[in-house]
């Protein structure tokens, strides 16, 4: 697998499966540009010394559109194009349906499905233009099953498909993919923060007795980003050990 001499956008860039993400690309030879919402300047600074210091922070709010084309624009005059584009950012604001509020739902989907518009429209003409683009859309299980407690989260996620799966028929002819990968539960902060108890409950029900790594998510990108995968696309790609099977 090669991305050599791409150019990579990952959204939601600095989080714990984005960061990885990051990571991969760079040593695949691709330039990264990590998409963060809110970083201080030495905060970016620590994260560039740990992660690659020639991977790119930029601040920008994907859920708004002006912002984020504003962004996009700016990498497109920086480096010419963009060849691969990761829509992972995310957020959770999880509760019953019975007591969620429009304010929980809306900054859900503004972040977990609008932004894969607003972020992916501006460089879209480019991608087919330039006969080359990777769309990789990091959805999640409870896109496919569904979860208690996530009406806003499971509808954002399979949203997301439902976009892939559409893009990939406007760019199939021009050598432009679209894919969507379906992470399990991974070992992040989020997860971290869990109750011991209900981690171990979570994990007695994955065939493979263990949560994903986010390095798992990585490859399954690099993979989909690779120049070597171009007869893929409107795929989504499960990862998560087992725990659903569709």
């Amino acid at each position: 697998m090669s991305s050599k001499d791409k150019v990579a956008v990952v959204t939601g860039g600095t989080g714990g499966i984005g960061t990885e993400i990051c990571k991969r690309l760079s040593q695949e030879g691709a330039k990264v540009i990590a998409l963060a919402y809110s970083m201080k300047d030495e905060e970016i600074k620590q994260w560039q010394e740990t992660n690659g210091s020639d991977i790119e922070v930029k601040l920008t709010n994907v859920a708004d559109a002006e912002d984020s084309a504003k962004v996009m624009n700016e990498i497109l005059e920086s480096y010419g194009k963009v060849d691969i584009l990761v829509n992972c950012a995310g957020i959770t604001r999880d509760t019953t349906f019975k007591k969620m509020t429009a304010q929980q739902w809306g900054d859900v989907i503004d972040t977990n499905l609008n932004s894969v518009y607003n972020v992916t429209q501006p460089i879209w003409n480019s991608m087919l233009e330039n006969k080359f683009g990777r769309v990789i859309n990091i959805s999640s299980i409870n896109g496919q099953r569904g979860q208690f407690g996530q009406a806003n989260y499971s509808a954002a996620k399979a949203g997301m498909h439902g976009f892939t799966m559409a893009l990939a028929y406007e760019g199939a002819a021009k050598g432009v993919t679209a894919n969507t990968i379906s992470p399990g539960y991974v070992e992040t902060a989020m997860t971290a923060a869990m109750r011991e108890d209900v981690r171990d409950m979570i994990v007695s029900g994955i065939p493979m007795k263990r949560m994903g790594q986010p390095e798992e998510i990585a490859s399954a990108v690099a993979y989909l980003a690779a120049d070597e995968s171009t007869y893929i696309t409107g795929a989504n790609l499960p990862v998560n050990g087992g725990l659903f099977i569709h």
